[in-house]
C-alpha cells in the first residue's frame, strides 16, 4: 500500500468525538489494507490499560490500537496523566510513573519541553512500523491561556504535518461559534494545518444542515468532509467516567440487576462493560443505599486513590450496605482497589495516596494491604477457580495484598503465581482487570440467577462487530475520497 500522511482528529473542545471518531477510521484504514496505528501525545485518564510488554497507556488508545488489528503499545501513548485528587496528578511516561505533580506545576512549569521530545521520538518510532498514524488532540485546540504548553494539538499537529480535521458536537449547541472560534484564534500555520471540518452527533435528517454545511465552509474556508449522525445503537469502550452517573442508576425487574458502586476516583470502569450489554444483566453505577441492596451483584470497582474512596463509602453510608448486601445473600466481588477496600486493612505507611496511613477495610475477605511505591502492571494469563478454560487479563495497581488464610486463591496465574482471594461462590476479589471478559468467569458469576435471557454473550466477537458498524457509519457519512486525496498530497 502507498505510504500516506499522519491523519489527526482534534477538538473545538472535550467529549466531541474525538476517540470515537479516531476509533473509527482507525478500522477504516485497517478494512481498506493499510497497516494504522494510534497516536495521543498525552492523555489525562483513570482508564488505563496494560501494554503486553507490561507498561502503561490510556484506554482509549488500546481500544484504538484492537480497532487496527494490533497489539497496543506505550508508543502510541507516552504520556499518561492519572489524577490522584481534584489538583495532582500522577506522570506516567513511557509506560512507567515518575511521579505526582500539581496540575499547575505540570502544565505552568518547564519541563513541557522535555516531554515533546519524548512524545516526538515515540511517534517516530511509531511512525516506522505503521502506515498510517491516526493523531489524537486534547481538549479544545484554542485555550490560549494553555497554548504554549500545549504539547497534544496543533503543536504536535505542525510536528508530524499531520492532516488534521477539527470536529465539532452539534448536539452541545453553537456549532457555528465553536468551529469559527476554534480556527480564528489559530495562528496562520495552524489554520493552514486544518485541512477540513467534521461535524458530529446531528439528530435528524442530515440533509437539513446542507445550508449549516455551506454556512461554515464560507466562514473558515475549510470543506466539512463529513455529518455524523448521533447514534445510540453503536458501542464503543469509553475513556472518560462522565457519562457513568447518567446510566441507569436503579434496578430493574427481569435481569440479574448488578450494582457498581459509584466512587469519587473509580478507575478502569471499562471492567464493566460487558455486563452493560450482556442480555441477561442490568448494571447500574449507583451510591444510592437502597439500590446496593436492590441488587443481586454488587460489584466495588478500581480506584486510584483507594484510601480515600473507602472513607468516602464509610462516610456516605454505602460501606455498610454493602456489608448488608453481603449478609443478606448477595453476591459481592472487588476488583483492583476494589477487592483491597474488601480486606481487613489498608495501609499506607510511606503516605503515597495521601495523610491517612492505615484504614480498615469492609472485612469481607482475610486479606491485609500494604500500598506500594512500585507499580505493577503486566498482562496476564490465569485459571478462574477451579475451571480449566485459560483466561486473559492485566494487572495495575500500586499495592500487594496478603492472605491471612492460606489455600483460598481465587486464580492461578500462568507464571503459577496464585492470586485473588475467594470466601465462597457469593464473595471473592482479584486484582485482575478484564477478568469478567472471560465467558467462563461471567457465566460463573451469573449462575444461580433466572433471567429472560439463558443466552451466553461473546464480548470480544461484539466488540469486533462495534467497530465495523462504527466504520460504516462513518464511511457512510464522510467524503471518504477527500479524505483520501487529503491523505495522499505530498
Amino acid at each position: 500500500m502507498r505510504k500516506l500522511k499522519p491523519v489527526m482528529f482534534v477538538g473545538t473542545g472535550s467529549d466531541v468525538g474525538k476517540s470515537i471518531v479516531n476509533t473509527g477510521f482507525c478500522r477504516i484504514l485497517k478494512q481498506d489494507g493499510y497497516n494504522p496505528a494510534p497516536y495521543k501525545a498525552q492523555n489525562m485518564s483513570l482508564n488505563s490499560y496494560a501494554t503486553p510488554e507490561g507498561f502503561e497507556i490510556g484506554r482509549a488508545q488500546a481500544v484504538q490500537a484492537e480497532a487496527c488489528g494490533i497489539d497496543c503499545h506505550t508508543d502510541m501513548n507516552p504520556i499518561l496523566l492519572k489524577p490522584t485528587n481534584d489538583k495532582s496528578s500522577q506522570v506516567v511516561l513511557n509506560g512507567k510513573p515518575v511521579g505526582t505533580q500539581s496540575a499547575y506545576d505540570y502544565f505552568m512549569g518547564n519541563n513541557k519541553s522535555a516531554l515533546f521530545e519524548e512524545a516526538k521520538s515515540a511517534f517516530h518510532r511509531l511512525e516506522k512500523r505503521f502506515n498510517p498514524i491516526v493523531l489524537e488532540g486534547a481538549g479544545s485546540i484554542s485555550e490560549l491561556n494553555l497554548k504554549s504548553r500545549d504539547i497534544t494539538n496543533m503543536k504536535m499537529a505542525m510536528e508530524t504535518d499531520s492532516v488534521t480535521y477539527l470536529i465539532a458536537d452539534i448536539d452541545k449547541g453553537g456549532v457555528f461559534a465553536s468551529v469559527y472560534g476554534s480556527i480564528a484564534l489559530l495562528d496562520e500555520n495552524e489554520r493552514n494545518q486544518i485541512k477540513g471540518i467534521l461535524i458530529n452527533k446531528f439528530r435528524g435528517d442530515i440533509k437539513l444542515f446542507e445550508e449549516g454545511k455551506k454556512i461554515i465552509e464560507d466562514l473558515t474556508g475549510k470543506p466539512v468532509i463529513g455529518v455524523l449522525p448521533y447514534f445510540r445503537d453503536i458501542h464503543i469502550e469509553e475513556e472518560d467516567s462522565v457519562s457513568l452517573e447518567k446510566k441507569f442508576n436503579n434496578a430493574q425487574e427481569g435481569k440479574i440487576n448488578c450494582a457498581v458502586i459509584l466512587l469519587p476516583r473509580m478507575a478502569n470502569f471499562t471492567d464493566f462493560s460487558v455486563l452493560e450489554h450482556d442480555p441477561r444483566v442490568h448494571l447500574y453505577y449507583t451510591n444510592n443505599i437502597q439500590e446496593i441492596e436492590n441488587a443481586d451483584i454488587v460489584i466495588i470497582p478500581g480506584s486510584k486513590n483507594t484510601i480515600s474512596d473507602l472513607q468516602e463509602l464509610k462516610n456516605n453510608g454505602v460501606a455498610k450496605s454493602i456489608i448488608n448486601a453481603r449478609k443478606n445473600g448477595k453476591k459481592v466481588i472487588g476488583i483492583c482497589g476494589g477487592y483491597q477496600m474488601m480486606g481487613s486493612i489498608i495501609s499506607d505507611p510511606k503516605g503515597i495516596e495521601g495523610n491517612i496511613k492505615q484504614i480498615s477495610g469492609l472485612g469481607l475477605l482475610p486479606i491485609e494491604t500494604v500500598i506500594t511505591e512500585e507499580k505493577l502492571t503486566e498482562q496476564c494469563e490465569f485459571v478462574f477457580k477451579n475451571y480449566t478454560d485459560i483466561c486473559e487479563g492485566y494487572e495495575i495497581h500500586m499495592g500487594q495484598s496478603k492472605s491471612l488464610v492460606q489455600g483460598n486463591s481465587l486464580n492461578r496465574l500462568s507464571n503459577g503465581k496464585r492470586e485473588g482471594y475467594i470466601l465462597d461462590d457469593n464473595c471473592w476479589g482479584s486484582y485482575i482487570h478484564g477478568i469478567l471478559d472471560n465467558p467462563i468467569v461471567i457465566n460463573d458469576l451469573l449462575s444461580g440467577f433466572e433471567a429472560i435471557s439463558d443466552d451466553e454473550f461473546n464480548y470480544k466477537k461484539f466488540k469486533e462487530e462495534q467497530y465495523d458498524k462504527l466504520a460504516d457509519v462513518i464511511r457512510e457519512s464522510v467524503d471518504m475520497k477527500l479524505f483520501y486525496q487529503h491523505l495522499s498530497q505530498e
